[in-house]
């Protein structure tokens, strides 16, 4: 089954599990909605428990078989995966907007993305040394290699659908794993074209599997199946909490990319109307639905109106409206319970005596759209501050020193992303030492690339993606000790 590129034609939803497309035993689905006007794309088919049988036996044979190949026969499959998602760019990048909401400069953004992710793991997959260690005694030698932990148990999320799902995808291919990826089910159909890509580049059966189902259903039969030896999400820090819960059970290794609560910290020698647009920039991106988006604004007590006014006047210039229509620069919501969160969050500002400055509301009655908002006269005790929005929401606070500024931002139990605007190197040094997360960026709203860690601390989780450290996570390290 191809994709069919009609603008108005939704393909149909199929799981593939050992190199076989089906709709599964079951007769159960759920409906994909699209989040700018509530219309139905489809319906997703969702797996039961002989089913998650069955992927796990296909992820097993495939693993014999994927980890048995060079690694120059993986990467080329891996490549030729990557030129096929490059030349279906614009049907992925689509169905993205389709289901998620999200503009579809964005949405090309994201599956280029994926492509490279594709690609960099392909390469570094060859170049998974070992190394021989000088021995202490005679006639012996000491190696150190790197096998494929095996089977690899993925759950990717529906702010980011394609992109999330590929890095661990990659990893576990570039790897040597077999994989079983289970993504949102209100974002099933771009991936699955993708994948449909990989399988199409010739990925022997088995090696990547693809299914929709009930999430607690399928992460504990997962997890507890014989043969799962990894399990990765990216989620919610409390179903990432849950998950950890049963594979710390299991004795299963796991990677956690969970929830954030970003700060951004203009110092006092930033230009505030820069800062003011840069803040929009990172802020309003998928309508703020990122774990990495920056939502609790700290400004120097000198130029907090200022960086105000420039936050607000950019905020302002925000066309709200169908991913899909060139003029609109930020999509709908996701789904209705992004829409019902920042309604309550508006509602604890106003009645916690905050300034809304800007927005505040929900755009019309069908959809999710809802106005980009910024927030004033705030404390750390806001609501609104001690909580993730995940949404077009932002607060802003002054401070006016450098310890204070970074004691304020390392109270959250969160610590992903965090953003420091300045001119000064020394200063930008200073914070970012001090600062307790994962992935930092000076001047630009930019923490994440293909080659480079991606991960989170405290409560945002641990173990990286990405760049080498990635593929690292999908590997166990043997020592052998060689007496001859």
């Amino acid at each position: 089954m191809q994709l069919q590129k009609s603008p108005d034609v939704y393909p149909e939803l199929r799981m593939l599990v050992g190199g076989v497309w089906h709709k599964g035993a079951g007769s159960s689905s759920v409906k994909v909605v699209n989040p700018f006007d509530d219309a139905q794309l489809g319906e997703v088919p969702m797996i039961d428990r002989v089913g998650l049988a069955n992927a796990v036996e296909a992820a097993r044979n495939g693993f014999d078989v994927w980890s048995g190949m060079t690694p120059i026969e993986r990467s080329s499959i891996m490549r030729r995966g990557a030129s096929i998602v490059r030349e279906r760019i614009d049907e992925i990048a689509r169905l993205i907007t389709l289901e998620q909401g999200k503009i579809l400069l964005e949405s090309r953004f994201e599956v280029n993305l994926a492509a490279d992710s594709l690609d960099w793991y392909a390469d570094e997959g060859r170049r998974a040394y070992g190394r021989i260690i000088p021995s202490n005694a005679p006639n012996s030698c000491q190696m150190v290699i790197r096998e494929p932990v095996g089977v690899v148990a993925a759950f990717s999320p529906w702010n980011a659908p394609v992109m999330t799902a590929v890095r661990k995808i990659a990893g576990a291919l570039g790897a040597g794993c077999s994989i079983i990826i289970k993504p949102s089910e209100e974002t099933p159909g771009a991936l699955m074209e993708l994948v449909r890509c990989l399988h199409e580049a010739g990925l022997p059966a088995g090696a990547l599997n693809l299914i929709y189902g009930d999430g607690p259903l399928v992460s504990s039969v997962l997890i507890e199946a014989a043969g799962v030896e990894k399990i990765s999400f990216t989620g919610s820090t409390q179903v990432g909490q849950e998950l950890m819960a049963l594979s710390a059970h299991q004795g299963k290794r796991t990677t956690m990319e969970l929830g954030g609560n970003a700060p951004f910290i203009v110092l006092e020698d930033a230009d505030p109307k820069a800062a003011g647009k840069l803040a929009a920039l990172g802020k309003f991106r998928n309508a703020g639905q990122i774990c990495t988006s920056p939502s609790r604004f700290y400004v120097h007590q000198s130029l907090i109106e200022r960086f105000l006014d420039a936050f607000v006047a950019e905020a302002k210039t925000l066309v709200v409206g169908n991913g899909l229509d060139s003029s609109t620069t930020m999509g709908p919501l996701a789904n209705k319970r992004r829409v019902e969160a920042m309604e309550k969050l508006v509602q604890a500002c106003v009645a916690e005596g905050c300034e809304i400055r800007t927005g505040g509301n929900r755009i019309g009655s069908r959809g999710n759209l809802f106005e980009p908002t910024i927030v004033s006269e705030v404390s750390d005790q806001s609501t609104i501050v001690n909580t993730e929005p995940f949404g077009p929401i932002a607060s802003a606070m002054p401070f006016s020193d450098l310890d204070e500024v970074i004691a304020r931002a390392n109270a959250s139990p969160y610590g992903l992303a965090g953003y420091i605007v300045t001119p000064s190197a020394k200063n930008a040094h200073y914070v970012s030492r001090g600062l307790k997360v994962g992935v930092i960026g000076i001047n630009t709203h930019v923490v994440l690339t293909t080659e480079t860690p991606f991960g989170g601390v405290k409560h945002s989780g641990h173990g990286l993606e990405g760049g080498l450290e990635g593929l690292d996570s999908y590997f166990v390290t043997k020592f052998i000790n060689h007496k001859y």
